[in-house]
């Protein structure tokens, strides 16, 4: 059995990268959704998206909508590899439906 990465194994972790990996390439999720998906807290969303992001499985782009700044969240490919790799090592595969679109107010 291969060895399980140990930052991708905990479970909010694991439904971040399900999700990010759900995504097309080159496209992100932004945080509203991404909560959405995982079902987690603002804080705890954050802080696990801090930890894959120092462990490079994060990918992390800040665009505009209107005058606001979005963060916008996707996978990059060798972190897709490490998903992959553990779903195949543990026989089980993940599906995430695609996130619905959100609408952010315009302040």
């Amino acid at each position: 059995m291969a060895e399980l990465d140990s930052v991708i194994h905990q479970p909010i972790r694991l439904k971040i990268m399900a999700a990010l990996n759900a995504c097309p390439d080159g496209e992100f999720i932004d945080f509203v959704a991404l909560k959405a998906i995982v079902g987690a807290t603002d804080g705890n969303l954050g802080a696990h998206l801090g930890t894959l992001k120092t462990a490079g499985h994060v990918a992390i782009e800040k665009d505009f909508v209107g005058k606001n700044r979005v963060p916008g969240y996707n996978s990059p490919a060798r972190a897709g590899a490490g998903l992959r790799s553990m779903s195949n090592s543990c026989g089980v595969f993940w599906t995430v439906p695609p996130p619905e679109p959100v609408s952010l107010p315009l302040l």
